[in-house]
């Protein structure tokens, strides 16, 4: 199951590959009024297409599935799940075939192609009444700069606090019950955990990623869309203090090939003295690192803006689909609050329909470090929004990756690292 940072991006070749032709609408039944609402009857088969999601919620979707076909008789629903890896390329490849499904599993950067191809159906014109349904912010994740409208009913979300090794930060010398509340903090604590151990304790163990400058504060692109800005003074800021660490030995020797699956492990084994996380990772730390959760520090995550980082997956209807009706139904079904709230409780996620996260289960404290996670995640995502940009794809993040990767070294100062990152991202938003 995909939570975290999207690991694929539906290759920009769809925008060129497509005919102009798929621009438009299907036909079939349900047709859109005059405003491009759908009406009409709800009828028919249709293909609902997953992420990742069989081996474990079989059961979870199959009944969803039973109870929406027992609703609107006349429907039916043929669930397939694709496995993670290679999961954009398929997206792709259905796109410039013609079979993508009709209903399908996407994060927010594989939804903006198919929205400039004409192959997601605009939400604010075929189901404008169920917006006011979810949290503002998650609506507002699937829309595509340059492109009007919203692309996907939001789905589930997830978000989490930056987890702290409590014994190094002790033999650091600092309070483990005062962990770093500000990024200045961050970076001073790292450097003293180098200094202290010299050299042999590093407290992160990843690069900041685009998601990290959004968090600093950093504008990542311009009010129109049409370019990018991270390389602006606050985020050449955020990248020197980063050299610091890097300098100092306060990143880890492997941060610069580092994956964030990779940077966990190192936090999982105590290499490292921070981690930011998910909601889904204390289990594992419980059940994997018994000695790291005895040990185990939770504070709110590092943001300079007040507003925390939404991971954020969705449900789009194919806008070629001939069952409009049938697909809309469905995909709403799918992410009403019921549905939301049934699968919130079966994994480590949170919904992303107004009002569920004020669900005492989202807000009752019990005592364990578990709910006081599940509490703090949801308060926050209230607020949270989407950093990452739906149009910084996955060649936008290997050119910042690489940027980073030449200041930290000393190859080039962080402002030219940055600047030209920004050229390359430009270049490459231009051939999409």
């Amino acid at each position: 199951m995909r939570i975290n940072r999207r690991a694929f991006a539906v290759i920009a070749v769809i925008a060129v590959v497509l005919p102009l032709s798929a621009c438009g609408g299907g036909s079939g039944p349900g047709a859109a009024d005059g405003s491009g609402k759908i009406e009409g009857k709800v009828e028919g088969e249709i293909t609902f297409q997953t992420w990742n999601l069989q081996a474990n919620f079989k059961d979870y979707f199959n009944g969803l599935i039973a109870e929406f076909e027992k609703q609107n008789p006349g429907t039916e629903v043929k669930w397939v799940d694709r496995p993670a890896e290679g999961y954009a390329d398929k997206i792709s490849a259905d796109a410039a075939g013609g079979t993508l499904p009709d209903v399908v599993n996407v994060s927010p950067d594989l939804v903006a192609p198919l929205a400039k191809a004409g192959l997601a159906l605009d939400l604010d014109k075929a189901a404008p009444q169920y917006k006011k349904e979810y949290l503002p912010g998650a609506w507002q994740a699937h829309e595509v700069p340059g492109v009007e409208g919203t692309y996907a009913f939001p789905w589930y979300l997830n978000t989490g606090p930056l987890f702290y090794n409590k014994r190094l930060l002790k033999e650091a010398g600092l309070d483990p019950e005062k962990p770093p509340t500000t990024y200045g903090e961050v970076f001073d604590y790292g450097l003293k955990t180098a200094e202290k151990s010299k050299g042999k304790v590093a407290t992160l163990a990843n690069v900041p990623t685009i998601e990290d400058f959004g968090r600093y504060g950093v504008p990542l692109m311009n009010e129109e869309g049409t370019g990018f800005a991270f390389n602006d003074a606050k985020g050449v800021e955020l990248l020197t203090r980063y050299k610091e660490l890097f300098d100092a030995g306060a990143l880890d020797a492997q941060a610069l090939t580092a994956t964030p699956e990779s940077a966990g492990h190192k936090f999982l084994t105590e290499s490292v003295a921070m981690n930011p996380g998910s909601a889904l990772d204390l289990g594992k730390f419980k059940k994997e690192a018994p000695s790291l959760y005895e040990n185990i520090g939770i504070t709110d995550q590092i943001t300079s803006t007040g507003k925390a980082n939404m991971y954020v997956m969705g449900v789009m209807v194919n806008a070629r689909t001939e069952r409009k009706p049938a697909a809309v139904a469905f995909a709403h079904f799918v992410t009403d609050a019921t549905r939301q709230m049934e699968f919130a409780k079966q994994v480590a996620i949170f919904p992303s329909t107004a009002g569920s996260l004020d669900d005492p289960y989202f807000t009752k404290e019990d005592g364990t470090d578990e709910t006081r996670v599940r509490i703090a995640a949801a308060k926050s995502l209230k607020s949270a929004v989407n950093y990452t940009p739906v149009l910084f794809s996955e060649q936008m993040k290997t050119e910042l990756r690489n940027a980073v990767a030449r200041a930290l070294q000393g190859k080039q100062s962080p402002e030219e690292a940055l600047d030209n990152a920004v050229k390359s991202c430009d270049r490459l938003l231009k051939q999409s």
